[in-house]
Parts: structure tokens; C-alpha cells; sequence
């Protein structure tokens, strides 16, 4: 029986315990040539430069996600990225030098095309803060990188296809869809703040709010 219990415990999904509905965020296959789908938009690119894009920033979401999503450990967004890096290594080195001869291709020199794809890095980072949707993004980031874990290799790019328009969905700030207003109907005023350009609230110069309280 205990072994029974152990398994069973061990085969709940993160999102089980993670006590946290969302909303329904998902979104259709994308190409990379969509507005906001990408941190930057990349003029002249070919498909495959679009697919290695898309593959980079995928990546870069489940890095963040890895590294902000830590406060929920039931949530395998850190693991689930190093098996990630391991597992899919090929088809990112691929990428990331698919996107180098993108920026080489589109700057005068190697010097500019260096600096803007170092630049597009930073933009591809910053795109993912997730400051007013973190409960989100990290629910959402949970889900995309254990289907990559699971996906063949060389198939990172389909999943980015998939669900890269997901992930951005998630960086909307959204709220508990399971009790949307249970939390503000509980939660009293903090304070109640004093009204000292009231006249009936004092006497002699002595503030008492007991004064100026509104009839009941």
C-alpha cells in the first residue's frame, strides 16, 4: 500500500499542486512573421531563419522561466530546462548559428553584425519579464518545456511553431480564474485615512474622527 500511495503521489502533475487556474491562453501555430510573436522583427529573413528565431526565443523564455520560477519547485521549470539544453543542444547550436549568419548577412560589416545580434539577445531576454503575470507565465513555461523534454530531437522548432503565441499570452497580466474575486470580497480596507479638512472632526484642536463619522 505504501508503495502504491508513493506512486501515486509521484504521478500528480505540477499544475495540481501548483493551486493556481489560469486562463485559457493558447493560441494558433505561428510562423515568426506575426506582430510581437518575436522580441524583434527581422527583416529579409528566410524560413529557416524565422524557425531558428522562433527557437531562440523559446529558449530564452524557459531560461527565464527557469531562473523566476524557482519559488514553486513543484513547477519543473529548472530541470525540465537542463534536460532542455542537453537533450536538444543540436538543434540550438543550429539555431543560434542560423540567426548569426541572419545578422552577418543583414549588417555592412562583422563588427555590426555581431553587435546587433548581441543586441537582439538582450531584446529577446527583456522580452520575457513577467513582473505582473509571473503566476502565468510560470504555469504556462511549466507546461511548454515538459512537452519539450518529451519532443524528438531536431523537433524543438515545431514546438515553438506550437506554442510561442502561448507563452506570449502569458505575459499579460491575467488573475485566478477559479475564484476571481474571492481574494479582493475578503481583504478589508488597509486604512482608513483621516479627514483633517473636516471642521466636525475636531474639537478644541483636538482631531476626533468618532465626530465625523457618517449616520448609520
Amino acid at each position: 500500500m505504501g508503495a502504491t500511495a508513493a506512486a501515486l503521489c509521484s504521478a500528480a502533475p505540477a499544475s495540481a499542486q501548483f493551486y493556481f487556474k489560469g486562463p485559457d491562453i493558447s493560441g494558433p501555430r505561428v510562423t515568426g512573421e506575426e506582430p510581437g510573436i518575436l522580441a524583434q522583427a527581422l527583416p529579409g529573413a528566410t524560413q529557416p531563419e524565422l524557425r531558428a528565431a522562433m527557437v531562440w526565443n523559446l529558449r530564452a523564455a524557459l531560461n527565464v522561466a527557469a531562473l523566476q520560477c524557482q519559488f514553486a519547485p513543484t513547477l519543473l521549470t529548472l530541470p525540465n530546462y537542463n534536460t532542455i539544453l542537453k537533450d536538444h543542444a543540436a538543434e540550438l547550436n543550429s539555431s543560434y548559428a542560423t540567426l548569426t549568419k541572419y545578422f552577418m548577412r543583414t549588417n555592412k560589416t562583422a563588427k555590426a553584425g555581431q553587435m546587433a545580434l548581441d543586441q537582439y539577445g538582450t531584446r529577446v531576454y527583456s522580452s520575457f519579464s513577467a513582473v505582473h503575470a509571473q503566476l502565468t507565465f510560470c504555469a504556462a513555461a511549466d507546461d511548454v518545456s515538459t512537452q519539450v523534454v518529451f519532443t524528438p530531437r531536431g523537433q524543438f522548432g515545431e514546438v515553438a511553431a506550437q506554442r510561442l503565441r502561448e507563452i506570449r499570452n502569458s505575459l499579460i497580466r491575467w488573475g485566478e480564474q477559479q475564484f476571481p474575486s474571492m481574494y479582493y470580497a475578503q481583504v478589508p480596507p488597509l486604512a482608513v485615512m483621516p479627514i483633517f479638512n473636516n471642521e466636525k472632526c475636531w474639537r478644541k484642536d483636538v482631531y476626533s474622527p468618532q465626530r465625523c463619522l457618517p449616520k448609520r
